[in-house]
């Protein structure tokens, strides 16, 4: 089934859409056609405030805190893993959300999940039977791409790590038959090399191989999360000019994190362009597939951008933790 968002402006998965009150503020904002949640797993992630945090900073100066400025910041650095909620109870918040709203409506969720291939299988069972209690669609994103879980390489970098996730949701679609068939889609994490492109296309022409109708089941491409291995440090103000004094990392830990926001945003935009030119020329199999364009979009010449190169939704990420749900209404009135 086709992903229909209108307007197409969303939230991405990202620690502004954790709590309930999140998800309300962002489903109230009539400037965007849908809501994504934080990515979730069955039992919930082993989050540490300590140690899993976010630091907003400015691309110029490199001077950062954990809250906005309101003026120079651009960017985010960020050691997060995933949501500490787990996924019933996200699917309880949007019954509840449900249950508030007057009459049905076009605009939804999309419940961003994780885990192992069975798992997220399970997960779309879950939110698939959910469809039928709630009053708006509901879509599922597979987030295989947070470079900050400790020696879990993103699967998304890899067709023999893609292709089994596809194939579990495959088999429950064709094994369960009581279950609605809803919108799921991939995360991915940026791609710098070309290798990466022909794995995601691989693994998608291999689901398409398995289904009757020749076509991929997948209905859209996330892309692109955070850029993993960046670094933003505060110097002493004692540093030499020979490197006498260490640097203070912005994050725990070694201060390794991923990084989004304006620095973000080319990448993104090659992601995109490149991507959509791919599925383009497989349109027998894969041309349906839409994609879902992140990175660096903090206003609305960021999403004519992004639209320009061939998403068909555009999503903001740390443009939100930055000004709040305001963001979507300045895009749109820039429109």
């Amino acid at each position: 089934p086709p992903l229909e968002i209108v307007p197409p402006l969303i939230n991405s998965s990202n620690p502004w859409a954790t709590t309930i009150d999140d998800l309300r503020a962002l489903y109230a904002c009539p400037s965007i056609g849908a809501v994504t949640t934080r990515t979730s797993l069955i039992d919930g992630f082993d989050h540490s405030p300590k140690k899993h945090v976010y630091k907003f900073f400015a691309t110029e100066s490199h001077e950062s805190s954990p809250t906005s400025d309101g003026s120079t910041q651009n960017a985010s650095l960020n050691s997060l893993g995933y949501s500490p909620i787990p996924l019933s109870t996200y699917l309880d918040f949007i019954k509840v959300i449900s249950d508030e709203q007057p009459k049905a409506s076009s605009k939804g969720f999309i419940i961003s999940v994780t885990g192992t291939p069975e798992q997220v299988s399970e997960c779309y069972e879950r939110i698939a039977t959910t469809q039928s209690s709630v009053k708006f669609p509901l879509a599922m994103e597979i987030n295989l791409s947070c470079p900050n879980i400790p020696n879990k390489p993103p699967p998304a970098y890899s067709k023999d790590a893609l292709v089994p996730y596809i194939e579990e949701i495959q088999d429950a679609i064709d094994l369960v038959h009581y279950l609605p068939r809803i919108p799921f889609g991939l995360k991915t994490p940026p791609y710098t090399h070309s290798t990466e492109y022909q794995g995601l296309i691989g693994a998608l022409e291999s689901s398409a191989s398995r289904s009757p109708a020749g076509k991929s089941p997948v209905s859209f491409i996330t892309m692109t999360n955070t850029l993993g291995s960046c670094l933003v440090v505060d110097l002493t103000p004692d540093f030499g000019p020979g490197g006498a004094s260490a640097p203070s990392p912005v994050l725990p830990g070694t201060g390794i994190g991923g990084m989004a926001g304006a620095p973000l945003h080319p990448l993104a935009l090659g992601n995109v362009l490149t991507l959509r030119r791919m599925l383009d020329e497989r349109s027998a199999s894969l041309g349906h597939v839409s994609i879902i364009g992140i990175g660096g979009v903090l206003d609305v010449a960021g999403y004519r951008r992004m639209r320009a190169v061939g998403a068909a939704v555009v999503g903001v990420g740390t443009g939100l933790g930055l000004k709040g749900v305001r963001i979507f209404e300045e895009i749109e009135q820039g429109l």
